[in-house]
């Protein structure tokens, strides 16, 4: 059986990373409420839970290996060293809204060499960018209402910045 709350097992993974360091799978297991790591070494099935209780959605992790995670449930993204279970929060935390220092619906991330975090805001229908250690966030797409003019995003989902700070991103709508 493949879903499951078993450690073997996932229940609609959403997102998922590699940790090049320990050639490891980082996984959001979303419906389990949990971010688990499974090794990527052959003949081992170590796997373990790195986060619990967790509406996770979106990963991500800088070249310090922080863990970024967004949470759809309280409608922020905190930051992890592995092994820890509490994090740092980075961006949101002020409730479900539309305000600079809100999101809401994080879903997937995007953090750059100066840890400077992209998060597509779902449901405000634009990208935000926090800079480290800000309070809140910017808005580098979208927040024009949903739509479908160059202005607008509508449920936007993927994103992914390049070298030269071009951001990408997948519209939903």
């Amino acid at each position: 059986k493949c879903k499951g709350n078993g450690l073997h097992q996932l229940d609609r993974p959403i997102d998922v990373l590699i940790d090049k360091e320990t050639d490891s799978l980082i996984i959001c297991d979303k419906e389990n409420r949990r971010v688990v790591q499974w090794s990527r070494r052959s003949g081992t099935t170590q796997s373990e839970i790195l986060i619990d209780n967790i509406n996770c959605y979106g990963l991500a992790m800088d070249e310090q290996r922080y863990l970024y995670v967004s949470d759809v449930g309280k409608h922020e993204v905190r930051r992890y060293q592995l092994g820890e279970k509490n994090g740092t929060l980075v961006a949101g935390g002020n409730g479900k809204g539309d305000g600079l220092n809100q999101l809401n619906l994080p879903t997937y991330l995007v953090v750059d060499r100066q840890q400077n975090i992209y998060v597509s805001d779902n449901s405000n229908h634009r990208v935000m960018k926090w800079n480290k250690d800000a309070k809140e966030g910017i808005v580098v797409a979208g927040g024009q209402g949903a739509g479908s003019a160059l202005t607008q995003l509508y449920a936007p989902l993927g994103i992914f910045v390049d070298t030269l700070g071009t951001l990408y991103v997948a519209d939903g709508g």
